[in-house]
């Protein structure tokens, strides 16, 4: 391999020293440095080889690397604001930096508290409701024999997913209102009295935030578990049958197990999205009286960053990097602590 570079250092002309002559200078022969060097070209040889015989998959994969690097990547660098005073005359890159002032500024506002403790509070109740819920219904599902009625089931289940989040919240203001509501004529008959305002109660926010979105994710959060028990082998069940072992006693010792990944790994995905409450349910279900229970870190964000008369875009940013840094931890968190219980992890 005969190539010469040359790098003009202080005005004189440098030559990289020959491999070769280096390894004939230690002692080594020619032919004992190109059996050692074959073996490595013969490697990257096969592997391009393989990449060019599956260059269609490798170009599928371009798309999509394109749309994460565009829409994902590249606006990370907005993250910035969070740590200048952004003004829009001087832009992005003009305005001055203050260090970490935003961040210290959310700690000491007196939202900082009740927004945080408000989006932990829903976010938690979330997860514990409707987590086991969807695989409940999934192990039920699946134990049922008669094929018709279990698909109709599936097929009621699956409907409320598809339902807009607007829609949603009007049809549960609705079924709650005092007088017209479905709820609120069933109090009438039960109790001889009308409902009270629930969607103005504080305490009464999450129960409705938490169990209209447990009731709409039922069916859909059940697909990745019925699918992974349709791979359990049938052989097992008809042993256990053969064995004397009861319904209950099949799905808590073979259906149980089998889907016990999918739902580790489910539980790392949905711990990391604890300090993500969405924005489009509470904002919609949210008023003057259940403001001190509603308010979260995203309708926060939207208040101090957009609907805001002064814009403060570099505060609004600093707390939502703050509540992406949370997230990831977390899932850092369960992620580690999945590792060391089971070999169930996603890194």
């Amino acid at each position: 391999m005969n190539f010469i570079v040359s790098l003009k250092i202080r005005g004189a002309p440098w030559t990289p020293p020959d491999p070769l002559k280096e390894y004939k200078r230690r002692g080594r022969s020619v032919s004992t440095v190109m059996r050692t060097l074959k073996p490595v070209r013969q490697k990257r040889s096969v592997r391009r080889k393989e990449i060019l015989s599956r260059w269609q998959l490798y170009l599928f994969l371009l798309l999509p690397l394109a749309y994460i690097i565009v829409f994902a990547y590249v606006p990370m660098a907005g993250l910035q604001l969070a740590f200048k005073k952004f003004s829009p005359r001087l832009g992005i890159w003009g305005s001055p930096w203050v260090g970490l002032d935003q961040f210290t500024k959310f700690f000491k506002s007196y939202m900082f508290e009740r927004v945080l403790k408000n989006t932990i509070r829903v976010s938690l109740y979330s997860l514990i409701a409707g987590f086991p819920i969807p695989i409940i219904f999934a192990l039920l599902l699946n134990s049922m024999r008669n094929y018709k009625f279990k698909r109709s089931i599936q097929m009621i289940t699956y409907i409320p997913h598809f339902i807009s989040t607007v829609v949603l919240v009007g049809m549960v203001l609705q079924m709650i209102n005092p007088r017209i509501g479905l709820f609120g004529m069933l109090y009438r008959a039960l109790a001889g009295s009308d409902l009270p305002n629930l969607i103005g109660m504080p305490k009464a926010f999450s129960h409705l935030y938490v169990w209209s979105g447990v009731w709409q994710g039922l069916g859909w959060g059940s697909i990745i578990y019925i699918s992974a028990l349709a791979s359990v082998d049938s052989e097992l069940h008809e042993a256990a049958e053969i064995d004397g072992a009861s319904r209950f006693q099949r799905v808590r010792f073979i259906d149980f197990p089998s889907i016990l990944p999918t739902a580790t790994i489910m539980l790392i995905l949905n711990s990391g999205q604890i300090m993500n409450v969405g924005f489009e349910k509470v904002f919609l279900m949210q008023n003057g009286l259940n403001l001190r229970a509603s308010e979260v870190i995203s309708t926060y964000v939207y208040k101090v960053g957009i609907a805001s008369s002064t814009q403060d875009f570099s505060y609004a940013t600093a707390i939502g990097l703050f509540n992406s840094v949370i997230n990831f931890a977390l899932i850092c968190l369960v992620n580690s602590f999945s590792k060391r219980v089971s070999d169930n992890r996603l890194w």
